[in-house]
């Protein structure tokens, strides 16, 4: 039997403090919630792996990252070869969703792709178990904001009643493993046409182990 292909993904966290970015983590990776979270200073890390079918296995690096960062120059390292986020905020403070677009500029302007195209990010409505204000209201206001702001989809969630958590992230991985696929075809095309699962590729930094398929520069998408 052929062993598992493994990968390893680096996925940014990020929005306004206190939109409930920690909680999301704690739930999707130990099922697991508090009402009683300290801010997040600078930025944390948790591991998720995911047997995603037979012959594959993920690995989630999730950089929970701090709602003051994006004021800083750290986010530059912080986001540095990530491969996709997930923008958060708070469906019951307006001012929360009003940053989402700062946030989104911020990641666009500082990690792309190895073909220079952002990396796919999904928009989360948190705490979607109270009351709603503003635009999060209107299901099709909504569509359009992302089709309009180029955010991959929207999922209402709530880390608290666990809504919609492993349906964003399975949503996310979904996108990044498509991306990492037609990398990999357009490296074989490059190469002469070497099918791409005839080539092992070997990520730098953040990396996949070994038989994983993250592109040259570890930026793999």
């Amino acid at each position: 039997m052929s062993e598992k292909r493994e990968h390893l993904y680096k996925i940014l966290v990020i929005g306004e403090l206190g939109v409930g970015k920690t909680s999301i983590i704690k739930r999707y990776v130990h099922q697991f919630f508090s009402q009683h979270y300290r801010a997040t200073i600078g930025v944390d890390f948790a591991l998720k792996v995911i047997n995603w079918d037979a012959d594959t296995l993920v690995r989630l690096q999730l950089w929970d990252i701090a709602g003051q960062e994006r004021f800083g120059n750290m986010t530059r390292v912080y986001y540095k070869e990530a491969v996709g986020a997930f923008v958060v905020f708070d469906v019951t403070r307006a001012s929360t969703f009003e940053a989402v677009q700062k946030w989104k500029n911020d990641l666009d302007g500082k990690v792309q792709l190895a073909d220079g195209t952002p990396i796919p990010c999904v928009l989360l409505a948190n705490k979607c178990d109270q009351t709603k204000e503003g635009l999060v209201a209107n299901a099709a206001q909504m569509d359009d904001y992302c089709g309009e702001r180029g955010f991959a989809r929207w999922f209402e969630t709530s880390a608290k009643e666990n809504v919609n958590i492993d349906e964003a992230a399975r949503f996310l991985v979904t996108r990044i493993l498509a991306n990492d696929r037609a990398l990999a075809y357009d490296d074989a095309a490059a190469a002469g046409g070497v099918a791409a699962g005839d080539r092992v590729r070997l990520g730098s930094g953040g990396g996949a182990g070994a038989g994983g398929t993250e592109k040259k520069g570890g930026c793999c998408s």
